[in-house]
């Protein structure tokens, strides 16, 4: 099975809502929050899931989007299951709203958590993350062919450091393994901030993390880029080549969304669906995107619904295949 998430899924989704997005989300003036905006980030704190929503709350406050304070609060327990369960016992609530990431569609299918992503609501997909592979900098390691011998070598005992087991990490693990036929000791973490450090401080021999988890550390010298998992290279990384310029079909994304509880109203949806879209336009928004590498793809609505529902159909053959190859 090749594994290849590129764009082409997500701008299918998009192309589709073409006519609902040709103009911008109107929220009703009638309608505001009362309270503070409670945003529920399904990770833990120092990761690239972390920042960015923290970053969210910041441009939203700068720039007057909304009437409330926007309240940050991680709960990232059981790979995100905490902050699942917590949105699930809010329906109707238009005071709350979350942050998401991949593990938003693989605890639900991993855990019985009495979770249907299908309930929520959609609010607006931001951007899609990248992945890159990382070595500490005084690693002899310098190419994708330097990195495969050497865990090759190691005989199963290569740490991989990531952010929870069968979450995204493991999966682009998973994805190398399968490719090249090679074993890593996964080693889990509560958050990306956490695996950066651990790699820098030789505790782990590599990681996939996303580039905003690791620029301050490349900026400082103390860790290197070896392969990206997107199509084309990185504008940030001009001369680390992709695994797909090397032969390697390996490609993978991470959804930067925001969802609401079951049954939100609908006048509270067209309030936050117009907030994320004024962020999307600010420019900080857009320098963060170019500076840490995203892929800048605003997507709300039933688009972004049928978006979420095929990845977790993606995620689930995924998660199928390891677990059959973990269990011959």
């Amino acid at each position: 099975m090749t594994f290849n998430f590129t764009r082409r899924a997500a701008m299918a989704v998009a192309a589709a809502a073409a006519t609902s997005l040709a103009a911008p989300a109107v929220a009703d003036d009638d309608w505001k929050p009362n309270k503070p905006i409670e945003m529920v980030i399904m990770a833990g704190q120092g990761g690239g899931a972390d920042r960015l929503a923290r970053l969210f709350q910041s441009i939203i406050q700068k720039e007057n989007l909304a009437s409330m304070p926007v309240l940050p609060v991680n709960k990232g327990g059981g790979s995100g299951a905490e902050a699942l369960r917590y949105l699930k016992d809010k329906p109707g609530d238009a005071h709350t709203i979350m942050a998401t990431l991949n593990s938003y569609y693989t605890t639900p299918i991993r855990t019985d958590i009495g979770v249907d992503i299908s309930e929520y609501t959609p609010l607006a997909r931001m951007a899609l993350d990248t992945f890159v592979l990382w070595v500490n900098a005084d690693s002899d390691i310098k190419t994708l062919d330097d990195y495969v011998a050497a865990v090759q070598a190691a005989g199963g005992t290569w740490k991989m450091g990531g952010t929870g087991t069968g979450q995204e990490d493991s999966l682009v693990t998973a994805m190398l393994e399968k490719e090249f036929g090679i074993k890593h000791t996964y080693v889990p973490f509560k958050g990306g901030g956490t695996v950066a450090k651990n790699l820098v401080g030789g505790h782990i021999d590599a990681t996939v993390n996303n580039p905003s988890e690791q620029m301050g550390f490349w900026k400082a010298g103390k860790v290197r880029p070896i392969a990206a998992f997107t199509p084309e290279r990185l504008a940030v990384f001009p001369d680390v080549p992709t695994a797909t310029e090397l032969g390697h079909d390996i490609v993978y994304w991470m959804q930067r969304s925001f969802v609401g509880p079951k049954d939100m109203p609908a006048e509270a949806v067209a309030y936050y669906t117009a907030m994320f879209e004024g962020l999307a336009q600010t420019e900080e928004w857009k320098t963060y995107t170019e500076e840490k590498a995203l892929m800048s793809d605003f997507l709300t609505g039933d688009a972004l619904q049928a978006y979420f529902l095929e990845e977790r159909d993606k995620h689930a053959a995924i998660l199928k295949e390891m677990e059959g190859e973990t269990g011959s």
